[in-house]
């Protein structure tokens, strides 16, 4: 293999599977990698080692979010008017706006909100698993991956149920949009973002009229020295929860899943001692990196492992690769259930875009596999699992599985 055979650009590459040997490659022969950009693009730098993944992650003085320097996560340059139309995203922010902002939603996250919903997402899970067992086959992403997080995400910000699956195809439309399955233009993906903005307005209206004990009207009241959220920035934080804890968590459950199966001992191992499952959750987390990777901007010249990066080149700090990372990763492409110590950066790697929802998605991945292995000790694969077509979110869109009830 050689640099030349390497493109994070081509998604087709990404249908087949995730490109590990490229990755282990790049650790290898190319830890930080000018990678090139068609039609005369500036190209991006690739970073691939789990130190310089956390590194980079945490300065973010010299690797910036902001969305005014086209750190807008992805790799495409986005005209602004598309991603500021009034408000702001939290993951388009530096420091100190980022700090006031992450204040201000952090008060619907606290360990205390996120407690008191254990026992009715574990009810939530019962339910799903329970109409998934009396079928016996079904999706696994379908039916019970993709319903969870949209229950919890639901109940979290007060929308009715009945809504849910409209959440659910708005969040489609707006990450899977270069997928065959899911495949919409430009406009379409806009309108998506409109209609979630506008019902994300209509439940705001009603939450100022009547307020509950929901995360909503938590974030409607939220104010540090006089900050509020603005309309907007209501609207891109509710679209951000949406779609990120949604799609993360679906896919962490279904990449788990879909490895427990094809590792039968380690399922096996589950059924028999359910105390593994916080470490089961912390592997699956590592296995799937939901997230491939997140983009930067740098601010000034800087340097990482000799290579001279200079300010305003683009760099993409690769989780996917970090979390295979031999130096780091005893056996990285083993997946164990009892794997310790497990400092994986599927979260994000510290700094302070580290996820705001990393307990929620832990909760809600343990409740799932206690409750799977209580009623379902055995687990088979009875059809084809198509992967998304993408290269930042690493998603399954099927998992067809045969459960069998205890």
């Amino acid at each position: 293999m050689d640099l030349n055979e390497i493109d994070l650009l081509d998604l087709d590459t990404f249908v087949r599977g995730v490109p590990h040997e490229w990755f282990t490659y790049l650790r290898h022969h190319a830890p930080v990698y000018r990678h090139p950009e068609p039609a005369g693009g500036p190209g991006f730098w690739v970073i691939t080692r789990y130190d310089d993944v956390v590194q980079v992650n945490r300065d973010a003085r010299t690797f910036s979010s902001e969305q005014e320097r086209g750190g807008v996560v992805q790799l495409e340059d986005l005209p602004l008017d598309d991603f500021n139309r009034g408000g702001r995203m939290m993951l388009t922010m530096d420091a100190p706006d980022h700090t006031r902002y992450r204040s201000l939603v952090n008060k619907g996250f606290t360990p205390r909100m996120i407690g008191a919903l254990g026992a009715h997402i574990r009810d939530i899970t019962v339910a799903i698993l329970e109409r998934a067992l009396e079928r016996r086959e079904c999706d696994f992403v379908v039916d019970v991956a993709a319903e969870l997080p949209l229950q919890v995400i639901a109940e979290l910000l007060g929308v009715p149920m009945e809504d849910r699956h409209q959440v659910f195809r708005w969040s489609n439309r707006m990450i899977g949009s270069k997928d065959p399955e899911y495949a919409i233009s430009d406009e379409e993906v806009r309108q998506a973002q409109l209609e979630m903005f506008m019902y994300a307005n209509t439940l705001a209206a009603e939450r100022r009229t009547n307020p509950r004990d929901d995360l909503v009207t938590t974030l409607l009241n939220a104010d540090i020295d006089g900050d509020r959220l603005s309309e907007m920035d209501f609207n891109l934080f509710f679209l951000l929860l949406a779609v990120a804890g949604n799609e993360t968590t679906r896919n962490a459950l279904s990449h788990g899943v879909h490895a427990l199966i094809q590792h039968p001992n380690q399922y096996r191992m589950l059924v028999e001692d359910p105390t593994l499952v916080p470490s089961a959750t912390e592997e699956i987390l590592r296995w799937a990196s939901p997230v491939m990777y997140f983009r930067r901007n740098v601010t000034v010249d800087t340097e990482v492992r000799g290579q001279k990066i200079k300010a305003g080149d683009k760099v993409t700090i690769w989780y996917i690769s970090a979390n295979r990372d031999e130096s780091v990763f005893d056996g990285p492409f083993r997946f164990d259930i009892k794997r310790s110590p497990n400092e994986h950066v599927a979260f994000g790697g510290g700094g302070e875009h580290y996820c705001l929802g990393a307990n929620l998605a832990r909760m809600e991945i343990n409740i799932m596999l206690e409750e799977l292995v209580k009623r379902a000790p055995k687990a088979e694969l009875i059809g084809e699992v198509p992967r998304l077509r993408s290269n930042f979110v690493n998603g399954l869109k099927h998992l067809p599985v045969r459960l069998t009830p205890a």
